[in-house]
């Protein structure tokens, strides 16, 4: 069954399909390259991924400085 929310930017997205696979989602989170609500397993990719330190660091730096809807700093191609 779907379940929908609004983003920040007014778009509708359906948080029980991943967005990177297509897979139900039974658990999401928030992508820390971008804001791609993910499923567990792709989400497991991007920790293993080579830039993923620079992403937590990058959304790390940017809440402490106020922004709470950090962007990310995209999503690399091989992911």
């Amino acid at each position: 069954m779907p379940s929908y929310v609004k983003t920040t930017t007014g778009a509708m997205i359906d948080l029980s399909v991943c967005v990177r696979c297509g897979a139900d989602n039974r658990a999401t989170t928030m992508s820390k390259f971008n804001t791609d609500i993910i499923c567990m397993e792709c989400k497991e990719k991007e920790r293993k991924h080579p830039k993923y330190a620079e992403a937590d660091a990058a959304e790390l730096a940017a809440v402490r400085a106020g922004n709470y809807n950090f962007e990310g700093i995209g999503k690399p191609a091989d992911l």
